[in-house]
């Protein structure tokens, strides 16, 4: 790959903002569901839109292994269930999966505790290692192309974003890691007295980790790079909804030499799989990222079992804040990315936008008008920016929160409706006059709704932004300095974004305050997740120095 393509992939936001759709407008009215039907009686609504007659593009790529990896080994579920992978276009199968539960989690812990206690992997030298990882992302590199095209298959996101974007950071995260294989070290500490004091960073064991839907594969380089970067082997459950392009690059991974039972793979669902994956005794430590209510139930599953140190990295409602000084064309543009892409399945997703009173009205109208020129459909399609929601759980719960808004008087400027009559889509869909009190300023919605909130004074937005239980990202838009300063100081988020959104480089922490979870993702601090501290004390006799 060009070096200029890996430096595009660094950031999710680099290429996206880029790209401005012309329009093409065409008026659509569908029907809607669960009681959406007619929620804009007499609007016109305008879409470029390619979703609703299509037939869907056939996916450039076959689908592969579906069993469950288990010490080196592609094999069924014990109890030999298999549950099926939906195409969100359509809600037809691709195809079905091993349905693994609480026995295969336990083969799986039973392979990673035997890999890590007896096999080379934890042995090798930090070289060696090193160059394993280098290799894998290499092999990404090779097979870009199909991964992206498994991964738009399975998670309805445009094709263009997971092969020019995300399947190229998997390899640069990858190759992060790698470099810092052989730079994990510990300390010589002086003491009070004639002792020799090492204090030893040590990989943890055998770690637990569960991946979401939203983004399968970067969840999957974002654990399993600094899992296996320190020495430690992994279980893996992905999400139930997207399985598959986990299972194809783990395949990789033992082309590029990675030893038998190393990573295991488990697909299978939460209350069953998950849950046993969080209650095992025998796994040293679990990382978690999906929904703050089920990650409360993963904390307290570990905490019962053998007290084993959890990350997680939960929900979000973060703020986005424009003022007054802004170039509005360009905060439009930012506001509308930060909300809309991935179809707005995104934790940190800017779903709270705070606009200064003074250029509220104008910002309104530019970004219904983006709205409407937002390009909705079949994700394998060049050009598309928004495909299907992932399935109809999370189509159903979008579109009643879209109810919920026009109910409490929000008022709906665009969109507010399903797209076409098959498959999951959903119109771009902006609220204006949002408060504070309604639910579609409170809860996570993790949909393409955008909700636009005025404020008039630096401290009452700030106040304002901070009163959620969620802490996760939030956006800062403006030109003075010092304003950009005192808000990135006192927003209470893990990542404060200014002038920018959704910048995700391998170096960047990613974490949350509050109730978006504890510990960070990429960049060193993550490697902390994954090693143990010991202190070894020797005493010294005759030391010619202390």
């Amino acid at each position: 790959m060009a070096a200029a393509t890996r430096r595009a992939a660094s950031s999710l936001v680099s290429r996206c903002l880029l790209a401005r759709p012309a329009a093409v407008p065409s008026a659509l009215r569908r029907p809607g569901a669960d009681g959406a039907r007619g929620l804009l009686p007499g609007v016109l609504q305008k879409f470029g839109t390619a979703a609703a007659a299509e037939e869907p593009i056939s996916p450039p790529v076959q689908v592969g292994d579906t069993k469950l990896l288990i010490n080196g080994k592609f094999v069924d579920a014990a109890s030999g269930k298999t549950f099926p992978t939906l195409d969100p276009r359509t809600g037809e199968v691709i195809a079905r999966v091993a349905e693994g539960d609480a026995e295969d989690i336990d083969r799986a812990v039973a392979a990673a505790r035997k890999a890590f206690d007896e096999g080379p992997w934890p042995r090798m030298t930090a070289y060696e290692r090193s160059r394993i990882l280098y290799r894998f992302a290499d092999l990404i590199e090779k097979h870009n192309d199909d991964i992206a095209a498994l991964e738009t298959w399975d998670n309805g996101k445009p094709y263009e974003q997971a092969a020019k974007i995300e399947v190229p950071m998997v390899a640069r995260l990858m190759r992060y890691y790698a470099g810092w294989v052989d730079k994990i070290h510990g300390l010589i500490v002086p003491a009070d007295g004639p002792h020799h004091v090492q204090v030893l960073h040590e990989p943890i064991g055998v770690v637990g980790q569960i991946i979401p839907w939203n983004f399968p594969l970067l969840m999957f380089a974002w654990k399993v790079g600094p899992a296996l970067a320190c020495g430690n082997t992994v279980v893996l459950k992905t999400a139930e909804q997207t399985p598959l392009s986990a299972l194809y690059v783990s395949k990789l991974l033992h082309e590029a030499g990675l030893p038998d039972g190393v990573v295991n793979i488990v697909s299978g669902f939460g209350p069953t799989a998950g849950a046993a994956l969080a209650s095992h005794m025998d796994v040293d430590k679990l990382a978690f990222t999906g929904s703050t209510d089920t990650g409360k139930i993963i904390m307290e599953l570990s905490a019962r079992s053998n007290l084993k140190p959890v990350t997680l990295e939960l929900g979000g409602k973060s703020p986005f804040i424009i003022m007054d000084d802004a170039d509005i064309d360009h905060a439009v543009e930012l506001a509308h990315f930060a909300l809309f892409f991935n179809q707005g399945q995104c934790c940190c997703a800017g779903s709270r936008t705070f606009v200064h009173e003074r250029v509220y009205d104008e910002f309104v109208e530019k970004s219904k008008a983006r709205a409407a020129r937002r390009v909705v459909g079949d994700p394998f399609r060049k050009g598309v920016e928004q495909g299907p929601q992932i399935d109809d759980e999370q189509f159903n719960k979008i579109l009643r929160y879209i109810k919920s808004g026009v109910d409490s008087g929000a008022t709906l400027v665009s969109g507010g409706d399903r797209l076409g009559d098959k498959g999951y889509y959903i119109q771009p869909t902006v609220f204006s006059d949002v408060q504070d009190d309604m639910k579609i300023a409170q809860e996570e919605i993790f949909g393409p709704v955008q909700s636009i909130l005025k404020f008039n004074d630096l401290n009452e937005v700030i106040k304002r932004a901070n009163a959620s239980r969620y802490g996760l990202a939030a956006g800062v838009f403006t030109n003075n300095l010092n304003t950009a300063n005192t808000l990135t100081r006192a927003l209470k988020a893990g990542t404060v974004w200014v002038n920018c959104f959704d910048i995700f480089d391998a170096a960047i922490p990613f974490g949350g305050y509050k109730m978006s979870g504890i510990g960070r993702e990429k960049g060193v601090d993550s490697l902390k997740n994954y090693l143990q501290v010991k202190a070894v004390v020797t005493p010294i006799k005759n030391a010619a120095w202390l």
